[in-house]
């Protein structure tokens, strides 16, 4: 199918454009600046949080299916307020457009930060691990903004039925293909260091993903979307943590969780379940520090 992606050119953007087009799909990448990407059909910049220019995009590309990624990416990188009206602006212009124009499938981006953990007045999770089913206490802008972009999709689900297929799933921790070679990770400091210093893996509790799983997901779920529920809301995350001891030690040292509650995750277990992924679609991550750090 031809599948639109926002925010191509982003660190996650880029392995979702080279994964898709790899799994066979036509992919227009879209940001708001745009360098030439090998493996998309075309790539195209256009600054989404004009309703607009969000028109403009889909109606020039007429995709069966978008992939909203694009955002500012970082929690605290830009004002709290610029935070919360791009990234809900974003999305509710992308998903306005993109059902207006009779795209069949739509996928947003969301974030595990909606679940609240780092809060500086204190966490304490209902159960671990997460799934979809926690409740989420989001404590700052990126955060709620990306709980408002799974409420718009499913706003739109509501108000449209099975005429057209959404869904919103929350990518971990991001690893691009490069940075298990050395790069730095979006907060500065290398896959390594983050391993190896417990305290900066601990205020996201050791989730991540890999940034080509994030992509067969999505090629997973665009391939099935017709066949599972509407508006449904995923979890995409690695099948163990990015730490080199149990959770259960790590999580009440570092994180702030009670030590009953992060009892059951021994071994590598992570604190993020993808049951709900594995159940619906057949999908798991393929990809771990242990195989891919080199």
């Amino acid at each position: 199918m031809r599948v639109l992606v926002t925010g191509g050119a982003g660190r996650l953007g880029r392995s979702v454009v080279d994964g898709l087009a790899d799994a066979g799909h036509e992919v227009v990448s879209v940001d708001v600046v745009t360098a030439p990407q090998d493996r998309a059909e075309a790539t195209f910049p256009a600054d989404l949080t004009d309703l607009g220019q969000a028109y403009g995009v889909v109606a020039r590309y007429r995709p069966d299916a978008v992939v909203h990624l694009a955002a500012i990416a970082v929690p605290f990188s830009r004002p709290e307020s610029v935070i919360h009206v791009t990234n809900t602006t974003l999305a509710y212009n992308v998903l306005q457009a993109a059902v207006d124009l009779g795209v069949g499938t739509v996928v947003t981006a969301s974030s595990p930060t909606v679940m609240g953990y780092g809060s500086p007045a204190g966490w304490a999770p209902a159960h671990l691990p997460l799934d979809e089913d926690h409740p989420p206490r989001p404590w700052n802008a990126y955060g709620l903004s990306k709980l408002a972009a799974e409420q718009t999709m499913r706003m739109f689900a509501a108000r449209y039925g099975d005429a057209v297929r959404l869904a919103a799933f929350r990518p971990c921790f991001v690893i691009a293909p490069e940075e298990w070679d050395g790069a730095p990770t979006q907060q500065g400091h290398t896959v390594r260091e983050r391993i190896a210093d417990p305290r900066h893996g601990a205020v996201a509790l050791f989730n991540y993903v890999d940034a080509r799983d994030a992509a067969d997901f999505l090629d997973t779920l665009l391939r099935k979307a017709g066949d599972v529920p509407n508006g449904e809301v995923f979890f995409v995350g690695a099948q163990d943590a990015l730490a080199d001891a149990p959770l259960a030690e790590l999580l009440p040292r570092y994180s702030g969780v009670e030590p009953e509650v992060a009892a059951g995750l021994t071994g590598t277990a992570p604190a993020f379940s993808t049951a709900k992924a594995e159940k619906l679609l057949g999908w798991a991550a393929s990809r771990s520090w242990r195989t891919e750090l080199r």
